[in-house]
């Protein structure tokens, strides 16, 4: 089953690592784009969180809302760490790339990625708009993201991706555009909703809350901590949880 579409992914894999050796700027600024897309998303959820903070309706909202992020990356056209976990991995796999040529993609987006999302931060603060009960309720949901131990916060990353890359398969499934958004809906209202970790989203807020730290316990060990342990989570959930067991779903009975 499923044959057509994972083939598909594994050109796709070909076709972002070709990408990188033939244009490195060019991917590096859609690495760059894509960390600014998912930070447009979260700058959304949280400025809203700020205005409803205390509402017991306020998460529901906010995962509502979170569906610009990757409707930008997928229609727009950006390249996300975390979807390349799953499509890398499946390229790998289908050794249509290199593990080698996999994770060197993985290292570039990642940090184009950051660079994005920190130069959205820093813009963000700019506005002045991090003043305020936006800006208080930042900087507490970073603290609180910075303290979560390190098991739960493993898990909660795995989980994450697991629906963030759910949405990416799905795009390749799906026949049309419509199709496509309606399923990023569902995955990120469910990732936003339940508190699962997205490393490329806390990019920004994480960011936000050290430029703009209020009375919050957030300290650069903290962010360090959350992106490692998260990111870990993130490439468990593309590489293991995801493109392994649909690599082995495709495959064409044995003899």
């Amino acid at each position: 089953m499923f044959m057509e579409e994972f083939a598909a992914v594994t050109k796709t894999a070909k076709a972002k690592a070709q990408f990188l050796k033939s244009n490195p700027l060019g991917y590096v600024l859609a690495s760059m784009l894509a960390g600014a897309y998912i930070g447009f998303g979260i700058l959304l959820i949280f400025s809203i969180g700020g205005m409803l903070e205390g509402a017991p309706y306020a998460k529901i909202v906010m995962g509502l809302s979170f569906g610009i992020a990757l409707s930008l990356v997928v229609i727009a056209g950006a390249e996300l760490f975390t979807g390349n976990n799953f499509v890398m991995t499946a390229g790998a796999l289908e050794k249509t790339v290199g593990w080698g040529q996999a994770v060197k993609l993985w290292v570039v987006c990642f940090i184009g990625n950051w660079a994005g999302s920190i130069l959205l931060a820093v813009i963000f603060y700019g506005t002045g708009l991090a003043d305020g009960p936006i800006g208080q309720f930042i900087a507490d949901s970073a603290a609180t993201k910075m303290s979560i131990d390190f098991l739960p916060l493993l898990l909660r990353g795995i989980l994450c991706n697991t629906l963030v890359c759910l949405a990416v398969w799905c795009g390749f499934r799906c026949k049309s555009d419509s199709g496509k958004l309606i399923m990023i809906f569902w995955c990120l209202f469910a990732f936003i909703t339940t508190g699962f970790e997205h490393s490329i989203a806390n990019m920004t807020l994480l960011t936000i809350s050290m430029l703009s730290p209020m009375d919050a316990a957030v300290s650069w060990g903290g962010y360090f901590y959350n992106l490692f342990t998260v990111t870990l989570g993130n490439l468990i959930a593309g590489a293991v949880v995801l493109a392994l067991p649909y690599y082995r779903i495709s495959r064409k009975k044995e003899a």
